[in-house]
């Protein structure tokens, strides 16, 4: 086994593919006959289909056929539960009825020859509707004023409300977050073919597993009759997880007109038909006593979701554990707005939670005067009361030295406005991150082969993330082959099965599950060593020694595993594994960090710039340095891109979504990079997996909301609460 490739700095295997262009998403596949299909979206947010008249499209050249609600196959709904790993967000199926329940909905597809074809042919359906005689909810507010609020879920513990009422120090703030949405530079894509009642499906997925059940569930197939392949996708954030209406109407298309269909979505609807982050409004109350501990911690959050189905933005998940405090009250909570459902995207409910519970938690220290990291140290906690557990592991307080010391913030004055590099006012913020580590049931298959190299297989998918390399090294350190030795395939359902590539569950899930089947190979190569024409024929099975592709007995005798295989004329040793989910251990398992920003602010001419992140992250064993840095800072980004720029504008007349491209839906780019540190601490967590790892893709972003406000606050006095922070909640009105 090889010890040096557990955490290295190695580069992505997948990076040559990448780079030259040999690497296929699920838009380049092209089935032989293949045709395209183009969809036909809803001009109102809420009322019906009067008529449709398809009659100038059809006689566009090259259609071949054009679907909606009059015209389409009966599909059925799928069960979406997790369990049976068939989620859906939207419930409904693509033309169920001729119900439009927002702005942008599919109500026809087009299918042709080529996807120009399609897409001219698109424009000239026409479509007539009757709005309802009620407004289309456009926005949270008007969704709680229009259809009140359907309370989700709620949890509590001591007596929140009379400690609260007893506390010395107390903030009572309102905090809100706008739309957000994922927006990967691959937009959705699927290609469908059926061959002899077998669907064949090319996806940009999160998961090929949910989406072959989902969709044998809708076509009533047996999940065998079902392939979905995802060799790379272009990033997802979450909202490649589940099956969208588009993928449903493609595969329906591709049976009906008995040709290969390809429908890759347009930008302006990914602000419509595959969700977004919901839109927020969080109330918290916190109460501490004289020296700052917290007696009473009250997070209440109304997120807004669709008439289409039920999405709850669990604001208040990270709440419940990341501090210690006696009385606490978390909720949830929906209203319906005529917006397509939302999904999860990037750190579901802590991304926005931690906005409003860390943005408050400076508050307080304003209230008390003291030290904002001073007072998170105060209220530090290792074991779990959310959940009555300690933690496995938790080194929040050294996350807290080390990124102090790299930003200097021994040095901060806490008077706003007080520090200046030269003309610019700076200011300093920080705030704690935290996120569950999650741990899944896995299958893996490797195989030793005869030319000396070994292969991986498993169904789950890698979104860019790096998952092939770190399940390479793995093998490389079981098997003690080099790492361009190991070929890694995923992203096929056919293969062992595998998770969801969300949560941060991935590297925790999978890599417990190719270590064992490396082991298992390793067994089978062992027993086929044995075999009379092996070069090792007669040894004892306890005296064989496995070393970096070599057999040894007690003997004296060696062999490789290309001579002992082709000795037999066998191709390979394979070996299969199937591993459980996270230990019923007795513990809680999260991942912990902080984050420190500043920001500098010229008010003359209204410039506000973030200028240096550091960031320390407590994720476990880091598998790969180079990866696991890319991920937190990519999730830093991420989160100033949120607390900055990042907001889906929703005309309240009419609840279209207005800057549905990339021109005015607003992102970072290089230009607005900060100087930005990243620590890892690099601490197994051996109560989670053999190898202490836990996922890092999210904690990146928890927290960065708030640290950016509070850093806003120190420097110009404005405790902005409403994200994102654009600058005109920094001008005085006058």
């Amino acid at each position: 086994m090889s010890d040096s490739i557990i955490g290295a700095a190695v580069s992505r295997i997948d990076g040559p593919d990448k780079l030259t262009g040999r690497a296929r998403y699920a838009g380049d596949f092209q089935p032989e006959g293949m045709v395209y299909a183009y969809g036909v979206y809803s001009t109102i947010a809420r009322g019906r289909i009067t008529g449709i008249d398809t009659t100038l499209a059809m006689r566009s050249p090259g259609v071949i056929d054009i679907f909606h609600h009059g015209r389409f196959p009966r599909l059925h709904r799928s069960p979406g539960t997790f369990a049976e790993e068939n989620v859906v967000d939207e419930k409904r199926t693509p033309f169920e009825d001729d119900r439009i329940h927002y702005m942008g909905q599919f109500v026809a597809l087009v299918v042709a020859e080529t996807y120009e074809q399609a897409r001219a042919a698109a424009y000239k359906v026409r479509v007539d509707y009757e709005r309802d005689a009620q407004r289309a909810a456009a926005t949270l507010a008007q969704g709680i004023e229009d259809n009140g609020v359907e309370h989700a879920n709620d949890s509590e513990r001591g007596d929140p409300a009379g400690a609260y009422d007893g506390a010395a120090y107390r903030v009572d703030a309102v905090y809100t977050t706008p739309v957000e949405t994922h927006n990967p530079m691959e937009t959705h894509a699927t290609v469908a073919e059926w061959v002899d009642g077998r669907l064949r499906v090319f996806d940009s997925t999160q998961g090929v597993i949910f989406t072959r059940n989902t969709l044998s569930r809708v076509f009533d197939l047996d999940p065998s009759q079902v392939e979905v392949h995802a060799d790379f996708i272009g990033s997802g954030f979450g909202g490649k997880l589940w099956v969208w209406p588009h993928c449903v109407a493609t595969c329906a298309a591709a049976r009906e007109v008995g040709r290969p269909v390809q429908f890759v979505l347009p930008r302006q609807q990914m602000f419509t038909t595959v969700g977004h982050r919901p839109e927020t409004r969080q109330h918290v109350r916190l109460g501490a006593d004289d020296d700052g501990r917290l007696l009473s911690i009250r997070h209440e959050t109304i997120n807004s979701s669709s008439p289409v189905g039920t999405v709850v933005e669990a604001c208040g998940g990270s709440t419940q554990g990341l501090y210690a405090c006696d009385n606490l009250r978390i909720s949830h909570a929906t209203a319906i707005t005529n917006r397509g459902t939302p999904t999860a995207m990037r750190a579901p409910g802590a991304g926005v939670g931690l906005f409003a519970l860390e943005s408050a938690m400076d508050e307080l220290a304003a209230e008390l005067g003291i030290d904002p990291l001073e007072l998170r140290r105060r209220n530090f906690t290792a074991h779990d009361q959310g959940a009555d557990k300690p933690y496995s592991s938790n080194h929040l307080l050294e996350c807290y030295d080390r990124a102090a010391e790299a930003f200097g913030w021994s040095r901060r004055t806490p008077e706003v406005g007080s520090m200046r590099d030269g003309d610019r006012i700076l200011g300093w913020g920080m705030a704690a991150c935290n996120w569950e580590a999650m741990r899944n049931p896995c299958d893996a298959r490797v195989a030793l082969r005869a030319d000396g190299t070994a292969s991986i297989h498993c169904a789950s998918q890698d979104i860019g993330t790096g998952t092939y390399t770190i399940l390479a090294q793995i093998a490389s350190h079981e098997l003690g082959l080099p790492l361009e030795s190991i070929h890694v395939t995923l992203g096929d359902s056919t293969f062992p099965h595998g998770p969801i590539s969300g949560g941060s569950w991935a590297t925790a899930t999978l890599l417990p599950a190719v270590a064992e089947a490396s082991r298992a190979a390793i067994k089978k190569l062992k027993n086929y060593a044995r075999n009379a024409a092996s070069p090792l024929a007669g040894a004892r099975g306890d005296s064989l020694v496995y070393d970096s592709g070599r057999l040894s007995d007690d003997s004296g005798r060696s062999a490789t595993v290309a001579e002992i295989l082709g000795a037999q004329s066998l191709a390979n040793a394979v070996g299969e594994a199937h591993t459980g989910g996270a230990p019923d251990s007795g513990y809680s398992f999260d991942s912990f960090g902080v984050h420190f920003v500043e920001v500098a602010w010229e008010p003359e001419i209204a410039h506000l710039e973030v200028t240096r992140v550091v960031s320390a992250i407590d994720a476990g064993a880091i598998i790969n340095a180079k990866s696991a840095r890319n991920q937190v800072e990519g999730a830093v980004v991420m989160g100033l891109g949120s607390a900055l720029l990042e907001t889906t504008e929703y005309d309240e007349r009419n609840a279209r979504p207005v800057n549905s491209n990339y021109a005015e839906y607003l992102v970072p780019v290089n230009a607005d990079m900060p100087d930005l540190d990243v620590i890892l601490l690099d601490h197994p967590d051996y109560e989670l997996n053999e190898f202490g790892a836990r996922g890092i893709g999210e904690i990146g972003l928890t927290g960065m909301q708030a640290a950016v406000a509070n850093a806003v606050y120190h420097a110009t006095g404005r405790r902005v609460r409403d994200l994102p922070i654009m600058l005109d909640k920094l001008i005085d009105d006058d």
